[in-house]
């Protein structure tokens, strides 16, 4: 098994404290990161501690110090290489979804559902399948999304909604909260359609929860969908399943905008920004605003801004009444 080169964890204060003083006493070189706390190095290991709370370890040491120094002395537990033993779900046979480009004004919305099961999660137990948000490198993706495609075992679909759609769809439906409902529904229902593929059978699926009741996507699940459990909840992507799906999805998003931004001879940039505000002018200056609807998503204001048109005012998002 190859050693582990890279782990997080959250520490609260004493942790934290306690960590500083064993690098203080060791003798590590401490190092200036921006937002850390402090950031040090000693012998193959790196250790970086985030104002936010979170704790990196990186380096060729990274497996001997979690086993003789993080668990041991600092967290008093000892999780490495018994997460199955802790948490006996993380092998369950289970679906999960995830999209990206719900937040990129231009690019389409992907969403994607990959199957696991045992064997699948034990195969990528040291390959670094984590949830795309911390993954920074559009090659290190397309790597993960490869292997995640031709790991014996894992079964996989992809629902890319390009933009004309999307605009159309939206435009129906009148909420992104809908559009995504349908789309997490219609991969279910894509993979449910290949479960004869999956040994065992998936016990549930598993999914963000993304809107405020979990009715929104329970509601759009269509035939298959409903013979399966839906799980819903905040941060899904730590859940093995969910994190591949976020893989597939971004990567099937960052290749399409790549085949847009060659289309039409510009770059088209991810998220939303001032930067993607300069873009959409250009755009609409070189190609009119007729084509705006083929690269981008209009509901956004940057649509509206990008043709000199007024914004309406933003209303204040309120928390339903009890009742009401």
């Amino acid at each position: 098994m190859t050693p582990l080169t890279s782990y997080t964890c959250k520490l609260d204060a004493a942790q934290a404290g306690a960590l500083r003083a064993h690098c203080d006493a060791g003798g590590w070189k401490f190092r200036e990161v921006p937002y850390a706390r402090f950031a040090a190095e000693k012998d193959r290991v790196n250790v970086v501690f985030y104002e936010s709370g979170k704790l990196v370890v990186q380096g060729k040491g990274t497996q001997e110090f979690v086993e003789f120094v993080i668990e041991p002395e600092i967290l008093k537990e000892a999780k490495l290489g018994y997460e199955a033993v802790l948490n006996p779900e993380i092998l369950l046979p289970r679906l999960g979804v995830d999209e990206s480009g719900k937040g990129d004004f231009f690019g389409p919305l992907c969403i994607a559902g990959v199957y696991v099961n045992e064997s699948v999660v034990k195969a990528w137990q040291d390959a670094g399948v984590r949830d795309s948000k911390n993954i920074s490198s559009d090659k290190k993706m397309r790597e993960l999304a490869e292997l995640i495609q031709e790991t014996r075992g894992c079964v996989w679909t992809v629902v890319p909604v390009g933009n004309e759609a999307y605009n159309r769809l939206y435009a129906k439906m009148k909420s992104v909260n809908r559009l995504l409902a349908w789309g997490h529904a219609r991969v279910i229902e894509n993979l449910m359609n290949d479960r004869a593929k999956m040994n065992p059978p998936p016990v549930r699926a598993i999914s963000d929860q993304f809107a405020s009741s979990k009715d929104v996507v329970a509601k759009a699940l269509m035939a298959q969908g409903r013979e399966i459990e839906l799980v819903q909840r905040h941060k899904a992507e730590a859940d093995l399943a969910v994190a591949a799906a976020s893989i597939l999805a971004r990567h099937e998003f960052v290749s399409r905008l790549a085949a847009l931004e060659k289309d039409f001879g510009m770059k088209l940039p991810k998220g939303a920004s001032a930067a993607v505000d300069a873009a959409a002018k250009e755009f609409v200056a070189k190609f009119g605003a007729a084509a705006l609807a083929r690269v981008s998503k209009l509901h956004f204001r940057t649509a509206l801004r990008a043709q000199g048109l007024p914004e309406p005012p933003k209303t204040e998002w309120r928390r339903p009444a009890k009742g009401g």
